[in-house]
């Protein structure tokens, strides 16, 4: 009988870490950057070359950075949403094209809409890598004092948008 003890005691374990696993949105994934400051950059605008955009031209307001490219497929899943989110002015929304050409980056949106305040062209990809992004899309709220509250992975939905970015975004502008 005790034989059985052990190997019955493993499955369970296996089965209850199953269990956990299972609950989990792979959407959100747990981030090092949340509650800490968003890192700075300053990064040539997509559309005008010679003019810069940075974090901390975006300090004292809660705004968000989406992190997008014209070759990603699930970046045009999530554009309808990104655009009618864009629309409501809720905050500001900036966008870094992520290790895309100038070209293509202002071609795509021109042809999908272009919801971004501005957007910063991280040619060689490392302010996504400070950022920690690792697939694109992905989106980060970042708080008046310019801490990172919230990073989604994956395409925004007007569900995710409604459900937790715009409870997220009303909670940081009051405080």
């Amino acid at each position: 009988m005790k034989r059985f003890l052990l190997p019955l005691g493993v499955f369970l374990g296996l089965l209850l870490l199953l269990a956990v696993g299972l609950r989990l949105n792979p959407r959100e994934i747990p981030s090092p950057f949340i509650g800490k400051p968003a890192p700075a950059f300053r990064l040539e605008q997509l559309h005008a070359a010679g003019k810069t955009i940075s974090a901390a031209d975006m300090a004292g307001q809660v705004w968000m950075l989406n992190v997008w490219a014209s070759w990603c497929s699930s970046c045009r899943v999530e554009h309808p949403a990104l655009l009618k989110f864009a629309r409501t002015n809720a905050i500001p929304v900036l966008g870094l094209n992520y290790k895309d050409t100038r070209e293509e980056g202002m071609k795509w949106l021109e042809e999908q809409g272009n919801p971004y305040l501005v957007s910063a062209f991280d040619k060689e990809g490392r302010v996504g890598i400070d950022y920690g992004v690792y697939g694109v899309p992905e989106t980060f709220v970042i708080d008046k004092k310019g801490v990172i509250r919230m990073k989604f992975t994956g395409p925004l939905t007007d569900d995710t948008i409604r459900g937790k970015l715009l409870p997220l975004i009303e909670e940081l502008k009051n405080a």
